[in-house]
């Protein structure tokens, strides 16, 4: 079984996470990677299924073990990463590894497992959409939706650094592609 693994990344409010889940709905062989994160849990989340809920502290020790395959430090003190159990639990099963990360993490990812790592980047059809999105969602402070938007609009420079494009202006569309995608690199 060839170890490979499927990197999802996009700006915040381009529906990356919704087309993530319903990709993992729709195949099996697919299993997703729970990345640690600093930041704040949301109401919805759970430790251990969305992320492993960790302290600056914790995170900082991890980083010394060398625990992680990749991480980032995406806003002071708000870091994210993936560590080297999540990808062997997942091989080990038999399955390909879903990313679910941000852009930078993204690409290290690629860099890192080459042919071995589909990378796809999700966008919305444009900032002025992605916006709204955020504003839709209600958990941004004007302060925080300014500077998601501004991160987006960094982020989207990387795009050209991954595998597929998926413009996630129908999202049944959007899925559909991302499916296609998969199958073809899987096969």
């Amino acid at each position: 079984m060839q170890k490979k693994i499927i990197i999802f990344s996009a700006p915040s409010g381009s529906g990356k996470t919704t087309i993530v889940h319903a990709i993992l709905e729709r195949m099996k062989n697919l299993s997703f990677s729970i990345s640690a994160t600093t930041r704040a849990k949301r109401a919805n989340e759970e430790h251990a299924r969305d992320y492993y809920f960790l302290s600056v502290e914790d995170f900082r020790n991890k980083i010394a073990e060398n625990a992680f395959v990749e991480w980032e430090e995406v806003y002071e003190n708000q870091m994210y990463g993936s560590l080297h159990s999540e990808l062997e639990r997942i091989w080990k099963q038999g399955k390909t590894v879903v990313f679910d990360i941000d852009v930078k993490g993204g690409v290290n990812l690629k860099r890192m497992f080459g042919s071995d790592a589909l990378a796809v980047f999700i966008q919305a059809p444009s900032i002025e959409e992605l916006k709204k999105r955020l504003q839709n969602r209600s958990t941004e402070t004007p302060e925080s939706l300014k500077k998601r938007v501004d991160k987006a609009e960094e982020e989207l420079t990387y795009a050209p650094q991954f595998d597929k494009i998926i413009i996630n202006d129908d999202l049944q569309t959007a899925i559909a592609e991302v499916e296609k995608a998969i199958i073809d690199f899987i096969a």
